[in-house]
């Protein structure tokens, strides 16, 4: 798999999930699409089931107007994925904001996320 096809599979699952949450739709329905049900998302240390992520898109979906995703670099296998890449988000109120992710991820057969870590730092220019 070239380094190319790992890029835009990262860019097109974040960005494509992400749209569908600002979007307003089923949130239970969008997680499912994208994540197993036994999804296990630790992001700095921070523990997020299935339920737990549910319950984080609602304040994105009220904050969130535009987002787009810049992948550095991205590896995949059929069943891992590591990539590096940088969030740049448009806030309601205005506000821009950047966040660089580095991300370890497990994957389904199906291309469901099933786990993931990721470790973030905020790289907003100030």
């Amino acid at each position: 798999m070239s380094d190319l096809s790992a890029r835009e599979f990262v860019a097109d699952f974040f960005e494509s999930f992400t749209r569908e949450v600002v979007a307003g739709g089923d949130a239970e329905a969008v997680v499912d699409r994208y994540y197993t049900p036994d999804i296990e998302q630790i992001a700095d240390g921070i523990t997020l089931d299935r339920q737990r992520l549910i319950d984080h898109l609602r304040p994105v979906r009220k904050n969130v107007v535009s987002c787009s995703y810049d992948v550095h670099e991205a590896i995949r296998t059929s069943d891992r994925v590591a990539a590096r890449f940088t969030i740049h988000a448009e806030l309601r109120r205005g506000r821009k904001i950047a966040t660089e992710v580095y991300l370890f991820g497990e994957l389904a057969p199906d291309g469901r996320m099933r786990r993931t870590t990721q470790a973030t730092r905020d790289v907003s220019a100030p």
